[in-house]
């Protein structure tokens, strides 16, 4: 199986607003960017976007080391997401699920992918957390 690494981050001026994600997907060394942006969204919603987009570029099954600053993104898909489709995509608050069908399209390709999920602190000096910052800043300037 390919090793992948991948890097994500979403942003959003105001919340909801205009937001853009920014992703960063390197294979042996090479690494390529993407970015991109929505008129009126969360900063959630570009968070679980960037990965989206990320895995999506991937044509075969590979093993993938997806590191974000988005806990919400993170935990989602460690620790929450089994409960959610077991209890028919109700949260703990008995609430539904916030961005089901981007949840639905990360498991599908979490099934896909060997995906280890990573944290990281944002804004801490880590050199393609912050990158992908800049890329997702940059879409929303060329948004508007």
């Amino acid at each position: 199986m390919k090793k992948v690494e991948i890097f994500t981050d979403g942003a959003c001026r105001g919340n909801p607003g205009p937001g853009g994600y920014g992703s960063i997907i390197r294979i042996k060394g090479k690494a390529k960017e993407f970015r991109g942006s929505e008129e009126e969204t969360t900063n959630n919603i570009m968070e679980l976007t960037a990965a989206i987009v990320a895995l999506n570029q991937l044509k075969e099954p590979c093993e993938v080391v997806l590191t974000s600053d988005s806990q919400y993104l993170v935990k989602g898909m460690t620790e929450w997401i089994n409960g959610w489709i077991r209890k028919g995509w109700i949260n703990s608050s008995k609430q539904p699920v916030k961005n089901k069908e981007l949840w639905v399209e990360l498991e599908r390709l979490n099934r896909q992918h060997k995906i280890s999920w990573v944290w990281i602190r944002g804004h801490s000096g880590h050199a393609e957390n912050e990158q992908c910052d800049r890329l997702a800043n940059q879409a929303i300037d060329e948004m508007q």
